[in-house]
């Protein structure tokens, strides 16, 4: 993604509703029991929707949210060959994401199978390791903004109303 996109993706509207993707994903996969080869157009519905996310809502005021800061830490952590995080928080994201991987890969085939037990237990430790993840890129961003002064350019902090 681009500076332009980075910034879009950082609203709070395309981070939760992006968050709530993963139970689309599920149903649209799931679907395929009733319309057999059909079900391909809502997964590829969501999949679009997951590309056209970051790219659609404008970008926020004010970046000095969980969600915005979320986003600044993925950033990071994308950056992390050019500037070296901690171990501590690679460990954590190396984990968070093996963890989320695996209840994905749980809830797919559940979702294959019609195996609502698989679909859901792997779709919640996918999402709440998931969250996990993004919290640890909230903290690895709060560390690294001042350790290296461009990350710290990406925070805008809001006005508060004065009466």
């Amino acid at each position: 993604m681009d500076e332009g996109t980075w910034q879009r993706h950082a609203s709070p509207w395309s981070v939760w509703t992006r968050v709530a993707s993963l139970p689309l994903l599920l149903g649209a996969i799931w679907s395929h029991a009733w319309l057999g080869i059909w079900a391909l157009v809502p997964v590829a519905v969501v999949v679009l929707w997951l590309w056209l996310n970051p790219r659609l809502f404008p970008a926020p005021e004010r970046t000095d949210t969980w969600s915005a800061m979320t986003t600044f830490g993925e950033r990071v952590w994308l950056n992390r060959k050019n500037v070296p995080i901690p171990d501590h928080h690679a460990r954590m994201a190396h984990l968070l994401t093996a963890i989320s991987a695996a209840g994905f890969v749980v809830a797919l085939a559940g979702a294959f199978l019609n195996n609502l037990f698989l679909t859901v237990s792997g779709g919640l430790v996918a999402w709440f390791a998931k969250m996990w993840f993004c919290d640890r890129m909230v903290w690895l961003y709060d560390e690294m903004k001042n350790k290296h002064p461009p990350y710290a350019e990406w925070l805008r902090v809001g006005q508060k109303e004065v009466r």
